[in-house]
C-alpha cells in the first residue's frame, strides 16, 4: 500500500510540473505575441506616417518641395525632427519604470510617429518599388531571425559583446563618413551593419523570451513587452535601412 502510495505521488508531482510548464509556455506565448503586436503597430505607425509625410511635402506634379517639405527637410528643423526619435528611446529607457503601461504605450507611438517623420526622407532619394521591395525582404529575414532566436537552444548571450562592438563601430564609421561622404565606406557600413543587425534580432528575441516571468504582475509584464518591442523595431528599422542602401533603386 505505501508503494502504491509513493507512485501515486511521484504520478501526481508529475503531472503538476507538466501543468506548471504547459501554463509557463502559454504566458510566455501570450508576452512574445504582445511584444511582436507592439511592433507591428509601431511599424504601421511609422509607415503611415512616412508616407503622408512625404506626400504633404513634395508636389509631385511639379517635382518640387511644398512650404512643409521645405521646412522639413531644408531648414533647422530638420535636426529636430532626426534627433526626436533618439531622444524618446532616452526617454522610454529611462522612465518606463515611473510610467503606467497606457503611458509607456502612448510614448511607443509617438516615437513610432516621430520616426516616420523622419524617415520620410528616403522616399526623396530611392523609388517607391524598390523600398516597398526591400521592406518585404528585411521582413523575411526579420521573421526567419526573430524564430531561430526564439526556438534555438543555443546561449546567445556571447554574441552580445561583439555584436555592441560592432553597433559602436557603425556608428562612428557612419559619424566620420558624415564628412568623408564616401561611397566605398557607406557600402561597407551597410554590409557590416546588415551583419551586426541580423544578429542582433536573434541576440535580442532570445534575450526578451528569457525576460518572461510567470509571477510578473500584469503592471511589469505590459512595460517588459513594450521595451521589448521597442527593441526588435529598432533593430527591424536598421536592418531596413542598411538594406536599403545596399539594394535600394535611387530616384
Amino acid at each position: 500500500m505505501s508503494g502504491f502510495d509513493h507512485n501515486s505521488a511521484q504520478q501526481y508531482g508529475m503531472a503538476g510540473a507538466g501543468t506548471r510548464a504547459a501554463e509557463f509556455d502559454a504566458g510566455l506565448r501570450a508576452y512574445m505575441l504582445r511584444v511582436y503586436n507592439f511592433m507591428a503597430m509601431g511599424l504601421v505607425i511609422t509607415g503611415v506616417v512616412a508616407i503622408a509625410a512625404f506626400n504633404m511635402a513634395v508636389d509631385t506634379s511639379a517635382g518640387q518641395l511644398t512650404e512643409f517639405g521645405a521646412l522639413l527637410y531644408t531648414s533647422p528643423l530638420k535636426w529636430v525632427v532626426m534627433l526626436a526619435p533618439l531622444g524618446m528611446v532616452f526617454l522610454l529607457s529611462a522612465r518606463v519604470h515611473k510610467m503606467s503601461v497606457s503611458g509607456a504605450q502612448t510614448a511607443f507611438w509617438v516615437f513610432a510617429a516621430l520616426m516616420g517623420l523622419s524617415l520620410s526622407s528616403i522616399f526623396l532619394v530611392y523609388t517607391g518599388n524598390s523600398i516597398a521591395r526591400v521592406f518585404f525582404i528585411t521582413a523575411a529575414s526579420f521573421g526567419g531571425l526573430s524564430l531561430f532566436g526564439y526556438t534555438t537552444k543555443k546561449d546567445l548571450s556571447a554574441w552580445g559583446s561583439f555584436l555592441f562592438m560592432g553597433l559602436i563601430g557603425i556608428i562612428i564609421a557612419s559619424l566620420v563618413n558624415l564628412f568623408l561622404a564616401s561611397s566605398a565606406v557607406q557600402f561597407a557600413i551597410s554590409v557590416v551593419g546588415v551583419l551586426v543587425f541580423a544578429g542582433l534580432t536573434a541576440y535580442d528575441t532570445q534575450r526578451i523570451k528569457e525576460m518572461y516571468a510567470a509571477v510578473d504582475s500584469s503592471d511589469v509584464a505590459g512595460k517588459k513587452a513594450i521595451m521589448g518591442a521597442l527593441t526588435l523595431y529598432l533593430d527591424f528599422i536598421n536592418l531596413f535601412m542598411m538594406l536599403l542602401s545596399l539594394f535600394g533603386n535611387r530616384d
